[in-house]
């Protein structure tokens, strides 16, 4: 057996006499770098398998070199960039995209070209997009007047359940009851005006002869038209006025019936406000004033 106290599969270290060992210089591409880098390695003689740096002589390790590669230009090629949102979520819409024809310079370095420059077929830059059908939708026509013309009131208007290209009206229960849009809102036009008295047309006078009375209706309106009760008194017209009528030159003959003349509720206010001791209205009001 040896002497030596070695194992028998050890390597002696490079230098020593039997070397078994040497560096060998293996050329390495680093891809797309441009540059070609030479490492040193290690290598059993017998059978150029690698082993540790120590077992080769280290002052006949040969330098790491490198150099230059592929430095001819590389060929243009088509950058695409990502596509951008579809414009409309149904009913078709468009997305677009950046592409652009470039060629590397360097490592880390690009410059952009004309399109012409790029041999292979340009990738598309716009395409249509979500192109099935929108689901039905509300769509709202105009609002209506306030109503009433003044005070507190609402507006109202027609809301439909349409197809997206508004061609098609569909049953209500189509579209989505939780997003209809509302069909009546409070308004108002302003203060409305106060009850206002209001006097019709003065009736025919009660004497067919001489003086005698008009009567005419006074109600209370509200600006609608309808009967209220916050009209000021004060200022409430007349509804009764004093009226004459052209008496006929033909008196009455005694013969005649005595009787009252006017037709209406004359004569006994002739009477309430002592009024028969004069002769018209004695004449008038004949039956009334009888004994009086």
């Amino acid at each position: 057996p040896p002497s030596s106290g070695h194992q028998c599969n050890s390597l002696p270290l490079a230098g020593r006499a039997g070397q078994l060992a040497s560096f060998k210089a293996n050329t390495i591409a680093a891809a797309r770098t441009g540059v070609q880098k030479q490492e040193v390695v290690c290598k059993r003689l017998d059978d150029s398998s690698i082993v540790q740096n120590n077992y080769c002589d280290p002052d006949s390790k040969p330098p790491e070199n490198q150099r230059a590669c592929n430095t001819e230009p590389c060929p243009p090629e088509w950058f695409i960039g990502d596509w951008s949102e579809c414009s409309k979520t149904c009913d078709g819409g468009m997305r677009s995209r950046t592409v652009l024809c470039i060629r590397k310079i360097g490592p880390s370095e690009e410059e952009t070209l004309d399109a012409a420059n790029c041999l292979t077929h340009r990738p598309v830059e716009k395409e249509p997009c979500n192109n099935q059908s929108c689901p039905p939708q509300w769509v709202a026509l105009d609002w209506s007047e306030c109503t009433p013309k003044c005070g507190p009131g609402f507006k109202h208007r027609i809301v439909l359940c349409k197809s997206s290209d508004l061609l098609k009206t569909f049953p209500a229960a189509q579209c989505q009851d939780e997003n209809k849009p509302p069909v009546r809102i409070r308004c108002s036009l302003g203060r409305c005006p106060p009850p206002r008295w209001v006097a019709g047309d003065w009736g025919q006078c009660s004497a067919q002869c001489g003086l005698g009375q008009q009567m005419r209706t006074v109600q209370c309106l509200s600006y609608t038209g309808q009967a209220s009760s916050e009209c000021p008194e004060t200022l409430r017209p007349p509804s009764m006025q004093q009226c004459e009528s052209k008496c006929d030159s033909t008196p009455i003959s005694n013969t005649e019936e005595c009787k009252d003349v006017n037709k209406v509720a004359y004569c006994p206010l002739v009477l309430k406000f002592k009024f028969c001791s004069r002769a018209y209205f004695r004449q008038m009001c004949c039956k009334t004033c009888q004994g009086h």
